[in-house]
C-alpha cells in the first residue's frame, strides 16, 4: 500500500483571504512566530501497492483538472510509503 499526496496551494500571487485571517488571529492569541500564513488543500490517495508510472500520470492528471485549479493554483504530488 501506499499513499500519494496532493498538496494545492494558491499562487503566490493569489490574494489568501483565509491565510490573512489566521496570520492576524495567530497574535492575538500569543503566537509570534509567524511572518505570514498561506492556506492550501491536502488530498491522499490510497493505492494497492508501489504506484506504477501510469498511476502516477493518472494522478498528475486528476491534480489539474480536479483537485487543482491551474489558473490560481499549484499543487505537487508526492508518495509515501
Amino acid at each position: 500500500m501506499a499513499i500519494i499526496v496532493v498538496e494545492v496551494m494558491l499562487k503566490p500571487e493569489i490574494l489568501d483571504p483565509q491565510g490573512v485571517a489566521v496570520g492576524a488571529a495567530l497574535p492575538r492569541l500569543g503566537f509570534t512566530f509567524a511572518k505570514s500564513v498561506r492556506q492550501g488543500k491536502r488530498f491522499e490517495i490510497e493505492i494497492e501497492g508501489t504506484p506504477t508510472a501510469a498511476q502516477m500520470a493518472d494522478i498528475e492528471k486528476a491534480a489539474a483538472t480536479l483537485l487543482a485549479n491551474p489558473v490560481i493554483e499549484t499543487y505537487v504530488v508526492t508518495v509515501q510509503a
